[in-house]
């Protein structure tokens, strides 16, 4: 857990840097491809392809497209059409995703009707925080969240149940999981990037530089091993950890004028939501 919590610290600057410095001013899929490749650099030097077998290679470079490949191109899109904060809010419903997917693909089992009512109270959560701005751009902003938050559920998951052999061996295939989600980036930018809206200035390199190198590369070594250590109801948990970081990051930070009140009410709903959907769970 305590790696978990480290990576939790180590991820709570980074929505408010894509926020406050690249949303709107550097094309989304070049940021995420610039990332991706800077990580991928990072285990390149260590990676020793023999020592797994070809099939769960392809595993591995499929869960790192979904993971963070897909995830982010959703995600820095999403910068465009939400508040810093309402895009950390957002991802609370991740935990419920997490053992949804959990139990429909590993464990078989049917959904309970707890989780159509949790489903139900997420949405009206979500109502609240922006009840007097039911935009357009609000909704799909909300559902670029929700896709996001569906790709990085389904990494961890796949992840933790794939046998890759012990935290060294993890660590020389890692690449591969880089691989995967470079490729899915930067097919992504080949096709619908701005390349207008590129990186200027050494303060967007720095902040790509930290969030590819450190954010993305080490951060997401480490959680994706700490994943094995921990059991899926913990690994939930530990996901909405980041939002109460995330948001102490961006209101001492960047003094973000928020409905306080709405935020607390609309947050207090989806924290129902989820407890709500966590009842009487056999998670392992």
């Amino acid at each position: 857990m305590w790696i978990l919590w480290t990576v939790t610290a180590l991820w709570a600057a980074s929505f408010s840097l894509i926020g406050e410095f690249l949303a709107g001013q550097v094309d989304g899929y070049i940021a995420v491809f610039i990332r991706m490749v800077l990580a991928l650099a990072l285990f390149l030097p260590l990676w020793r392809p023999r020592r797994l077998p070809a099939l769960r290679q392809l595993q591995l470079a499929g869960i790192g497209a979904i993971q963070i490949g897909i995830m982010y191109l959703l995600l820095y899109h999403a910068f465009l059409y939400l508040q810093v904060a309402e895009v950390l809010l957002f991802t609370i419903f991740t935990p419920l995703y997490i053992t949804l997917i959990d139990d429909i693909i590993f464990q078989r089992r049917h959904l309970p009707l707890r989780w159509w009512l949790a489903a139900a109270l997420a949405v009206l959560g979500a109502a609240v925080i922006r009840f007097n701005q039911p935009s357009e751009d609000f909704i799909t902003g909300f559902l670029l969240i929700q896709g996001a938050n569906l790709c990085f559920a389904a990494g961890q998951v796949l992840y933790k149940r794939l046998p890759l052999g012990t935290e060294r061996q993890q660590l020389h295939v890692f690449a591969l999981f880089f691989i995967g989600a470079t490729l899915t980036t930067g097919f992504a930018m080949a096709l619908f990037a701005d390349f207008s809206m590129q990186p200027q200035g050494t303060l967007q390199w720095s902040i790509l530089l930290w969030l590819g190198l450190g954010a993305s590369g080490l951060g997401y070594l480490a959680w994706n091993i700490a994943t094995k250590r921990v059991n899926t109801g913990q690994l939930a948990t530990m996901n909405n950890m980041l939002i109460p970081a995330g948001l102490l990051v961006n209101f001492a930070f960047w003094g973000q004028q928020v409905d306080w009140l709405r935020l607390a009410l609309g947050a207090a709903i989806l924290l129902v939501a989820v407890w709500l959907a966590s009842q009487d769970r056999r998670l392992n």
